[in-house]
């Protein structure tokens, strides 16, 4: 029986680090940043070209966000197999425990669900490239591995964890460590040697496996969250999950479970992976004008280069800028330069910003 594919979406991040036009009443996620539609639905719409082996996927979200996730669905003609709304945030491994016990509680009998977890807010600009990757992820699963998905670096990041590859086998490799963010010369020692990947956050899981290795290396999370699940309602919003989810560990997949089991595969992705995380990763995926400047709303930029600036609700002129970003919306503007971006959620928690 071919391994039924369920796509698991998580959709709770904040996105602080593009305020303003990220808020906490509808985070990047919810945002057309990059096409006519949301990152969200972006991401839903990718998995149309698995076809009939995905069954409906299950968004993960919080309880604020529960209508908007269900109006961007239908708004793209998606029904949702579960809306689950979580209490609180507890990272990604609860949430996939989660996915992982209704995945199995809703499967045929004798068929090994696969979840394809993916944030909602992620950008993949070769779709085909993507499936593919899928596919070869798939054969991996069928040999009960955990896989994750490493994007193939075209820099030297000191922004993201990194990967290193151990022996190869068929489009996939085993991992042999998972490291963290590097500075700049480890970053460029790891570009060159060819053998470390980008932890890109996005895997594909059996669900059966998964949880046996969440129980071996985080015994404390899969009670709660059976007893979490055992306790939900169910109505138009979705699926809540009882009150002992509060009292679940936190912690995310990579270091409940993919930095310590033995079954940890890789496989590699050059597909425009954009994880959005700011607005110079914004900058970077989006179409620029011959002085390297993203340009959107109304304005106007005169001896600008290398800049992003953004205005609805308000004209913005911009003049001499170089590397900087400017975002201006009905109730606040940013005007940062683009090297110190990744400082934003600092500020953004000083403002006391976390505002509708």
């Amino acid at each position: 029986m071919p391994q039924p594919v369920i796509p698991v979406i998580l959709s709770g991040g904040a996105g602080t680090r593009l305020w303003p036009l990220s808020r906490p009443r509808r985070p990047k996620q919810f945002l057309p940043l990059v096409s006519t539609r949301s990152l969200l639905q972006d991401t839903l719409a990718r998995l149309a070209g698995l076809g009939e082996r995905a069954g409906a996927p299950l968004v993960i979200c919080n309880e604020a966000h529960r209508l908007i996730v269900a109006e961007q669905l239908r708004e793209i003609g998606i029904e949702p197999g579960c809306i689950v709304l979580e209490p609180a945030g507890r990272n990604t491994a609860p949430a996939v425990a989660v996915a992982a016990l209704l995945a199995l509680e809703t499967t045929e009998a004798g068929a090994e669900p696969v979840l394809l977890v993916l944030p909602a807010d992620h950008v993949i600009a070769d779709t085909p490239a993507f499936l593919a990757a899928v596919e070869l992820g798939l054969a991996a699963t069928a040999a009960g591995k955990l896989v994750t998905f490493g994007i193939v670096p075209d820099k030297a990041e000191t922004g993201y964890g990194y990967i290193r590859r151990g022996g190869e086998r068929d489009g996939w490799s085993e991992v042999a460590e998972f490291v963290e963010k590097p500075d700049a010369a480890t970053a460029e020692r790891y570009l060159a040697s060819g053998d470390y990947l980008w932890n890109s956050g996005m895997f594909l899981l059996p669900a059966r496996v998964y949880l046996e290795e969440l129980q071996r290396h985080a015994p404390g999370m899969l009670p709660v969250c059976e007893a979490a699940l055992k306790a939900r309602s169910s109505d138009a919003d979705g699926l809540r999950l009882g009150s002992a989810f509060l009292s679940c560990p936190a912690d995310s997949i990579d270091y409940a479970v993919m930095e310590k089991t033995v079954h940890a595969a890789v496989v590699p992705l050059d597909a425009g992976w954009s994880d959005v995380g700011s607005w110079a990763a914004l900058h970077e995926v989006l179409d620029q004008d011959a002085d390297g400047n993203v340009l959107r709303g109304d304005v106007t930029a005169a001896a600008c280069r290398d800049c992003y600036v953004s205005a609805s609700g308000r004209q913005v002129a911009v003049l001499g800028l170089d590397g900087v970003v400017v975002v201006a919306t009905d109730d606040a503007v940013l005007v940062v330069s683009k090297d110190r971006v990744q400082d934003l959620k600092g500020l953004v928690e000083s403002l006391g910003a976390d505002e509708p």
